[in-house]
């Protein structure tokens, strides 16, 4: 028996999620939006792959969420996306809202599963979604870190015209200008980044990584970055339902680790069957763990806003 994963959004980033773990073909999915005939018709489309990518797995689009009941896994991708000029914290009051909806409809068909947030600020909404939830914080996990990894493993590649696979490397905190790159532990092959690529020089990549997201909303003009962000999902679903327990870069919560308390902040965990099976703890320079506190207040300046709203 196939497991069962239900997206939420079917925008390019849902869509594209759906796609990706429907070709996989170990999951059946369940894509979900407001929006009349678009997820059922984009679950068709990708069904109708099925012969080509050689996929048996199931896909159907719902306007509603009685066809998510039982499902492994929820990822939640929906809100209003990021124009031009605007930043993540932009977001906050408005996709606060969207997915409080989200989560109480899907935690009631599904009260098993585990959330996986992806609606910007990521922090913030993971920590709505564990307060809206009522779940253990284990099974409340966002993506983040892997994305911003990605993106600093991929311009570090480039740059010294290497395998991607060559490269190890972390970027924590929150997601979002406060992202804390850590070159301390980065390597390429083995050998620190620091002996590799001139301080001014890596300084800019890491400057890159942290724009990496406004850099596509520039450039798209109309729209935001999906490739990536779709593969970085997926990467946890695989590792969550194949109980892979891979060392990820996520959004979880802290209790005490890396100096923080009761907050969603980005870190490496150890991601299996049940969620969130452990928080990894490794060595950070003075200026990373003062950096890595910095991006955690500006998690906690979002979480008081919400607060607040919610009084």
């Amino acid at each position: 028996m196939r497991n069962k994963v239900t997206v939420v959004g079917a925008g390019n980033v849902g869509a594209t999620t759906a796609q990706r773990i429907f070709d996989k073909g170990y999951a059946d999915v369940v894509l979900v939006d407001v929006v009349d005939g678009l997820p059922q018709g984009k679950a068709l489309d990708m069904l109708e792959a099925g012969p080509v990518v050689k996929s048996d797995a199931s896909v159907i689009g719902t306007n509603g969420y009685d066809e998510t009941s039982d499902s492994d896994i929820v990822v939640v991708t929906s809100g209003i996306a990021r124009k031009p000029g605007m930043s993540r914290d932009d977001l906050l009051l408005t996709n606060m809202k969207i997915v409080t909806d989200v989560v109480e409809n899907a935690v009631s068909k599904s009260p098993n599963c585990i959330l996986l947030i992806v609606t910007n600020p990521l922090d913030a909404m993971a920590q709505q979604a564990l307060y809206v939830s009522g779940f253990s914080s284990h099974r409340v996990v966002g993506m983040a870190g892997i994305l911003d990894t990605a993106r600093f493993r991929s311009f570090i590649a480039a740059e010294l015209n290497v395998s991607v696979e060559a490269i190890s490397a972390w970027v924590l905190g929150g997601h979002g200008d406060t992202m804390v790159p850590v070159a301390g532990s980065t390597t390429v092959g083995g050998t620190p980044i620091t002996k590799l690529i001139p301080v001014k020089r890596l300084n800019e990549l890491i400057q890159r990584t942290k724009d990496g997201g406004a850099e596509i909303v520039g450039l798209l003009k109309t729209g935001s970055a999906y490739y990536a962000p779709s593969a970085a999902i997926t990467q946890m679903v695989e590792s969550i339902l194949l109980d892979k327990k891979e060392i990820l870069p996520c959004t979880a919560m802290l209790n005490g680790q890396y100096g923080i308390n009761n907050l969603y902040v980005g870190v490496p965990v150890k991601l299996g069957s049940s969620g969130v099976e452990e928080i990894i703890e490794f060595a950070l320079t003075d200026e990373e763990i003062s950096a890595l506190s910095k991006s955690a207040d500006a998690v906690k300046e979002l979480i008081s806003i919400m607060d607040n709203s919610n009084k």
